[in-house]
């Protein structure tokens, strides 16, 4: 069984885009290492990079060719000071020269050394292709296909009998939810123990604890800094940042000087249900806002979904439980990453592939799941809670305008939100037993309706908000 940590769901990286740009950058550091292991990095001469179908076409507003850039200069999506990219860019641009994972300078100039065709792969829509001549004069080319969530594999699955015997395996191997039910009731545990004995396998409880925290520390800081920045997103839309003004009437007069600080403030704040209900978008969309302006998040499962998750664990910190600590985030990342591969097993995380129910869908049930068994429900009742998050998804198309990760993106993230606690509270109110859709089911359906789904509502801008709204119109 494909063996998914929670840790290949929850990735630090740069937005707006996991599949459009976290995932191509990634493909240039891969291609790198592969021209080193074939001891060919020193003999390039010249580079091309090829953007396919979806990359292609929303390639731009995704920042496609930035973030493709940025992985042949060999700098790393997690740790790369985000402030530094525009300079970085504007250098290449000028200079048309790339330091090619900071080793090789190179003639470079992105005009016409990044090509963008709208042809599509028939392996999958996101596909780019690394071209290099080289100083014997033989051309060498390698492809990649980014499939969501910033997943990048090649075509080729082959695995030489070492590298086959080197592949990992859990100990409760989990293939459906089916599977994940049935190791709870042998054993008498929650998701989260499971999901956890899984992780140990990979690596101590030292290291779990460390990235966990990491992981929470990127989504907080994000929260943070998209509540306090206020100001227009790049693109072109002439979109206003939202989670300012809505924050700033929310806090009020509250003092603050950090994050951790700014948790306490909050739960001093009102909190009647509009506020509540205003409190839980403000989080989600100051995560996207942050996205959207090529800063740095956690893909929850993807970058476009990134602040659905956060949104609703901050939930949980601010208005059900005070007493909230690093065990509950603990506790709902494994929930969540778990309910995550389920979906990236079963159907996809591409909205390339299968819409906006790919990714604010998938990124719902996620956090219902993982709110519902913080909040005391069964096991039985998180994965309905995550059935029934999804089941409202179904269909979703992804149509962002002018290609950005904005309109209506950031808004879904939102909505995703609000629906993952709707849905974890009425699983929490049911008999698990009665459920008359099991999420194996809606997973299998959201597929289903994945390959009927028209090209033009996957990630193309080619229909839906995309064409009826036009830059001009903003």
């Amino acid at each position: 069984m494909e063996c998914i940590s929670i840790f290949d769901m929850l990735k630090i990286g740069v937005g707006p885009s996991s599949s459009h740009t976290f995932g191509p950058w990634r493909a240039g550091r891969r291609w790198i290492a592969e021209l080193k292991e074939n001891d060919q990095f020193d003999s390039i001469e010249s580079i091309t990079v090829d953007l396919f179908g979806s990359l292609s076409l929303t390639g731009k507003g995704h920042a496609t060719d930035i973030a493709s850039i940025l992985g042949l200069c060999g700098y790393d999506p997690q740790t790369i000071d985000v402030e530094s990219i525009s300079t970085i860019i504007a250098d290449i641009e000028k200079n048309k020269m790339l330091f090619f994972n900071q080793e090789l300078q190179i003639n470079f100039d992105p005009n016409t050394h990044i090509v963008f065709n709208k042809e599509f792969k028939e392996f999958h829509p996101n596909a780019i292709t690394f071209s290099a001549i080289l100083k014997n004069k033989r051309k060498i080319v390698s492809t990649f296909y980014s499939i969501g969530g910033g997943f990048v594999v090649k075509k080729e699955r082959k695995r030489e009998k070492k590298k086959m015997e080197a592949f990992r395996e859990f100990p409760l191997p989990i293939q459906k939810a089916t599977d994940l039910l049935a190791y709870c009731q042998q054993k008498n545990k929650k998701i989260s123990e499971i999901v956890l004995e899984n992780e140990r396998s990979l690596q101590n409880d030292k290291e779990i604890d460390a990235r966990i925290k990491e992981i929470w520390d990127v989504m907080l800081d994000s929260m943070y800094q998209g509540c306090h920045t206020e100001g227009t997103l790049p693109g072109g839309l002439n979109v206003r940042r939202r989670a300012y003004d809505t924050h700033k009437k929310l806090i009020g007069s509250k003092e603050y000087k950090s994050p951790t600080e700014w948790i306490e403030s909050i739960r001093d704040t009102e909190v009647k249900f509009r506020q509540i209900l205003k409190w839980v978008s403000c989080f989600a969309l100051a995560v996207n806002e942050v996205n959207a302006s090529l800063g740095r998040v956690v893909t929850a499962p993807t970058n476009g979904s990134a602040g659905v998750i956060p949104a609703v664990m901050m939930y949980y910190m601010v208005i059900e439980n005070h007493d909230a600590n690093f065990d509950d985030v603990k506790q709902f990342m494994l929930v969540a990453g778990e309910i995550g591969s389920l979906f990236k097993k079963g159907a996809t995380i591409s909205a390339a592939m299968g819409g906006c129910q790919a990714e604010i869908g998938v990124s719902s049930a996620m956090a219902a799941g993982a709110l519902t068994e913080l909040m005391g429900g069964t096991p039985e009742q998180v994965l309905m809670a995550s059935e029934i998050a999804m089941e409202h998804h179904l269909g979703l198309t992804c149509d962002p305008i002018g290609g950005l990760v904005q309109i209506p993106c950031i808004e879904r993230n939102a909505m995703g939100a609000i629906k993952a606690i709707n849905a974890c509270e009425m699983a929490l109110d049911a008999d698990a037993a009665h459920a008359k859709v099991p999420l194996d089911k809606v997973i299998e359906t959201m597929w289903e309706t994945a390959k009927d789904m028209n090209t033009k509502y996957k990630e193309t801008s080619e229909g839906g908000l995309a064409v009826k709204v036009s830059l001009s119109d903003c």
